[in-house]
């Protein structure tokens, strides 16, 4: 992610990188020798409740947004997707970016429309030729 000290969180604040906590340990799955002496999968730890990078309101409903994916506090992000830590780890740093811009999102209220004039009299019509047609198919009366 280049030599920047701090992760972009979608222009709206950005993390010092010495808020994040990193753990390593082996990935499972095949791989050999290689795999077994490696630490290549990565967790990608960060404390948003005593982050000082967040303003108090976006802190809030980042932690409402988020639900049980924080727990104690961090918000927790774990990558083994390649053989390779250094891959892992800026996959990290993306996906931990790309889940709080999720989280800060607003979704827009409906605001409910009002049906148009023409499709008002579009329905009347057809209500109209519905009951035309069940008229029709009634008995007579003079029998």
């Amino acid at each position: 992610m280049g030599g920047s000290d701090h992760l972009d969180v979608g222009g709206v604040f950005s993390i010092p990188l010495g808020e994040l906590t990193w753990r390593f340990s082996p990935s499972g799955g095949p791989g050999g020798q290689h795999a077994n002496k490696v630490n290549t999968r990565v967790e990608l730890l960060w404390d948003a409740e005593t982050s000082s990078a967040v303003p108090e309101d976006i802190r809030r409903r980042l932690l409402e947004r988020l639900g049980n994916r924080v727990r104690g506090g961090s918000v927790s992000v774990v990558v083994d997707d390649t053989r390779s830590q250094w891959q892992n780890r800026a996959l990290a740093r993306r996906r931990l970016a790309g889940l709080l811009v999720d989280a800060l999102r607003t979704t827009r209220t409906r605001r409910p429309s009002r049906p148009t004039f023409a499709s008002r009299k579009r329905r009347l019509e057809a209500k109209s030729r519905r009951a035309q047609t069940k008229r029709m198919r009634q008995r007579p009366e003079g029998e």
